[in-house]
């Protein structure tokens, strides 16, 4: 009888316990000679997207103004940072550094999928 009493109590713990866990979507973005590789990123919403940009020659910067990130890194070293993908859409992501023109061209494209 006790057996049983555990079992039907603790069940729904054990149950809400062995849930998946959220969607986790990691990329390593590699910025080298003004370009960001890959270029396109394909999640869906409300993943949890974790990124490191590693520049492998000279300082840049990602930024996705709809989230409002930017983080920079130095040349040749790496950042890690993550976000919720809150916000279905596509949404641009560049290099926003002012002292080297040529980060002007540094261009990709989060792409978010609706649920």
């Amino acid at each position: 009888m006790r057996a049983l009493f555990v079992l039907l109590v603790l069940a729904p713990v054990f149950a809400v316990a062995q849930e998946p866990a959220q969607n986790r979507r990691e990329f390593t973005i590699i910025a080298k000679d003004h370009t960001f590789t890959p270029d396109k990123l394909d999640v869906t919403q409300d993943d949890l997207v974790k990124i490191t940009l590693t520049s492998e020659d000279v300082p840049a910067s990602f930024a996705i103004d709809a989230y409002r990130i930017i983080k920079r890194v130095a040349g040749k070293t790496s950042v890690t940072f993550e976000f919720r993908a809150d916000q279905a859409g596509t949404f641009p992501f560049y290099c926003n550094l002012t002292t080297d023109a040529a980060c002007k061209e540094m261009r990709g494209v989060l792409n978010v999928r609706s649920k």
